[in-house]
Parts: structure tokens; sequence; C-alpha cells
């Protein structure tokens, strides 16, 4: 029997901007037992395998993997790395999300000893300074949404769900930051080999099957999309469509309800830039121009996606589709 607890897995493509920071954290961490660190990469062109070698020497613990670029599918790879994990649990994250402490493993784990029927760990995270502010914004909402810090907040499937925001809120997962049972994975419920929003058919999948899911806040990482402004469309209509895809209803919205949520949201974020003391003078006034650019992007996406055919590529709306070529 194997005497490591955890394999962290990373999959990987074009991930150098983040990586050595995410790999130094990993290898910082302070725990009472022995882990690995799995990195699948999927035909990466730039510098992460040479970031990946250059570690090998120095920890024996640390595994890669090469894949063809056409192999990788978000479940697929996932469920890959749990059939090649030597730990009893597997952590997964993504190849921007970086561990804002020494104790990150600890608290993505020990929510797994409160109950038997945890199977499925989602840590918090944490948007990085420059990230911007809309995104920013939303991103602390939503977490804070799932619990204060102090706890441990768990989620299942019971008579209070009464409607699909409920439900939606229960099921919701990522796996930029999340942990799991690594024979769950294998021999109970694997994650789907869907195009995008793998991870939150992972979470209904878990809830409907009657196990229980945790939050766990401390076990946090630093982690928001690098996007520009023009990309953010395309990222919205990722979202969307995969949503869609996966059977989530989205409803397009009438022409002037839209148009006064982006006015409400613009006005929302200006006010919170004006009053954030994280920002210089001159940062904000900066983003006082260019975040409502991102609003009326995420707005462009949203609606190209409720009105795209779900069993078309649209590859010109995709993010991911644009970043491969």
């Amino acid at each position: 029997m194997s005497d490591i607890k955890a394999t962290i897995f990373i999959p990987t493509y074009n991930g150098e901007p983040y990586l050595a920071e995410i790999i130094e954290q990993i290898f910082a961490q302070d725990v009472d037992f022995e882990f690995e660190l799995l990195i699948i990469d999927s035909g990466s062109t730039d510098r992460t395998l040479e970031i990946i070698h250059s570690y090998e020497g120095a920890h024996k613990n640390l595994r890669l993997v090469e894949i063809p670029n056409e192999e990788f599918g978000h479940g697929k790879t996932r469920n890959l790395a749990a059939q090649l994990a030597a730990g009893e649990f597997i952590v997964y994250l993504s190849h921007d999300a970086v561990p804002s402490h020494d104790k990150w493993l600890y608290e993505m784990l020990k929510p797994f000893e409160l109950n038997e029927k945890i199977v499925g760990v989602m840590g918090k995270q944490i948007p990085r300074r420059l990230c911007p502010p809309m995104l920013r914004y939303e991103i602390s909402a939503v977490f804070s949404g799932f619990g204060p810090d102090f706890g441990t907040t768990l989620f299942y499937k019971d008579a209070f769900i009464k409607n699909q925001a409920t439900r939606d809120a229960i099921r919701f997962y990522s796996d930029v930051n999340s942990a799991t049972k690594t024979k769950f994975i294998r021999e109970v419920i694997p994650y789907r080999d869907v195009k995008y929003a793998e991870d939150q058919m992972f979470g209904e999948d878990v809830i409907d099957a009657g196990y229980l899911k945790a939050y766990s806040p401390r076990g946090s990482v630093i982690h928001s999309n690098d996007l520009r402004v023009r990309e953010y469309a395309l990222r919205m209509f990722d979202e969307i469509m995969g949503m869609r895809r996966i059977g989530v209803p989205v409803e397009e919205l009438a022409p002037h309800t839209s148009i006064r949520l982006l006015v409400r949201g613009m006005v929302g974020d200006s006010l919170r830039i004006m009053l954030d003391r994280g920002y210089s003078f001159k940062r904000k006034v900066y983003w006082l121009v260019v975040n409502p650019l991102f609003r009326i992007q995420k707005y462009r996406g949203i609606r190209r996606a409720i009105r795209a055919d779900i069993t078309v590529e649209n590859a010109h709306h995709s993010l991911e589709a644009t970043r491969k070529k």
C-alpha cells in the first residue's frame, strides 16, 4: 500500500506565467504526510516543460506525463490523473491557481475527516490584485456566499431545494482548486468527458447520488483569469455554452432588462472602485474607464451563447478554441 496520502494534480497547457510559483508553494506545504505532484502536459509550446524539468532533480515526488493536445479533455484528463495517482486523495489545481499559504494542502484534506460521506472538497479562490474590478468583486462575492472563513460548509440534497437557483448553488463546484477521494473517481463517480463545465457536472452528480460536498475556505488559492477586454466575451461564451450543454437552463433576458442590469452593474462597480482603498488614484481613474468595457463584453458573450446552436462548435466565439489556435 502506498504511503502517499495525496496526489496534487495540475493539467498544463502553456502555463508558464504562474507555474514556477505554484510548484514552489506546493513543495513548501507544511504537512506531516507524504504527497506527490503529478503534472499532465498536453502539448505546451512555451517554457512550461522547461520549468517542470528544472524541479525534477530536487523533488523525486514530481511526475510529468505528456499527452498529445488532441487527447486532452477536461473530464477525461482528470480521470486519467486519478488512474495514475498514488495518493489516497487527489487534489486538483489549474495551472494558474497559486496556493495562498503553507497550510493549503492540510485545509483541503481536513474536511474528509469530518464525515465519511464527504467525497468532494472545494477551496476558496482569492482574485489577483490586478484583475479587473468587475471580476474581482464577483469572485469575492461568490465565495463569501459559501460561508465564513472560520468554518467549513457542507452541501447536500434535501427537501429544502425548492428552485433552480438553490439547486445551482448547492451543486456548484470548481476544480480550479478541489479535492476528492482517488478511489471515488476511479470506481464510483468519475468526471464526465465533456468539453466544458465538467466540474459543475461532477458537483451535480455527487449531490444527486446522496454524497456530501464541502467548502473549505482556508484551503485558498490566488486565482483569477488573466483576460483582455476582447477575450472576456469569448470566455463568457464558453461558460454559458458549457452550462447549456450540461442541461442548465439559461434564458435570454428582455433587452430593457439586460440594459438595466448592465447599467446597474457599471454604476455599482464604479462606486466600489472609488471607495476601494486597494487602488491608487491613477488606478481608479484607469478602471473607471476600462471596467465598463468588461461589463459590455460579458453581456455580449452571454447573449451570443444563449442564441447559439449548442450542436455547433462556434469556434470563432470560443476562448479555448482561439488559444489552441
